[in-house]
């Protein structure tokens, strides 16, 4: 029988490489239209991926770093409608560094780009989320307190475990709203940011990940979780 349910679609925040790139990716390959967006200089891949998608496959430029270029992109979107807004920005520091000898650039550099600027992005563009849609974020299992119990790459767990207390003031802000929110971990994982040591493959991840999502649709207030469903505590 076949499926005559409208086409999903999702605007996906920092999609130009990466996990953001593969879930540009599963999504496509499950039929959803996708508004992926990279920074200025870095949707080469993403454009041409979009020359063989059939109009599936929108390609904007931000930096959510740039409030600016935020309200510029939510002005060219304010009339569109989507199921799913997730973003996935994110940076790391030095492994090595500790909070003893961090700088206070680099700190601020990795809590902007992984705390602030997500949850801006979240409040400039909830508009454009039906009633019942979901907003997810990319999280990790590295922003547990609970799971913290070596103390390594304090700055990005840090930086984490603030977007998630801000995601739940959000949510607290939302409570008598039906979305859904999400906070997905998706693994470690061999990317250009994870690393080549990573336990998971994208391949591991990402359509788990997916499924997750889809899974919690019609689900409201926030949920914690990891890749393959599993809460994560806090």
């Amino acid at each position: 029988m076949p499926d005559n349910s409208p086409q999903k679609t999702i605007l996906l925040i920092g999609a130009s490489r990466g996990l953001g790139f593969a879930m540009v990716e599963e999504y496509l390959k499950r039929g959803w239209r996708v508004i992926a967006t990279g920074r200025e200089g870095s949707t080469e891949k993403l454009h041409q991926r979009s020359e063989i998608t059939q109009g599936a496959l929108e390609v904007e430029a931000v930096d959510i770093t740039i409030p600016d270029q935020v309200a510029a992109l939510h002005g060219r979107l304010k009339d569109r409608r989507v199921d799913v807004l997730f973003v996935n920005a994110g940076v790391k520091n030095d492994d090595r560094e500790t909070i003893a000898d961090v700088s206070t650039e680099e700190f601020v550099r990795v809590m902007v780009t992984n705390a602030l600027s997500p949850m801006r992005a979240i409040e400039a563009f909830q508009d454009l989320v039906a009633p019942t849609g979901t907003i997810g974020v990319m999280s990790s299992g590295q922003g547990s307190l609970t799971n913290n119990t070596n103390g390594n790459y304090e700055v990005y767990r840090g930086s984490k475990a603030a977007l998630n207390m801000f995601m739940r003031s959000f949510s607290a802000r939302h409570q008598n709203d039906p979305i859904t929110l999400l906070l997905m971990a998706p693994g470690w994982v061999r990317t250009d940011m994870g690393g080549p040591d990573a336990r998971l493959s994208i391949e591991e991840s990402i359509p788990n990940l997916l499924n997750t999502i889809e899974a919690y649709e019609g689900r409201a207030g926030l949920h914690y979780l990891d890749y393959l469903g599993r809460v994560v505590p806090w």
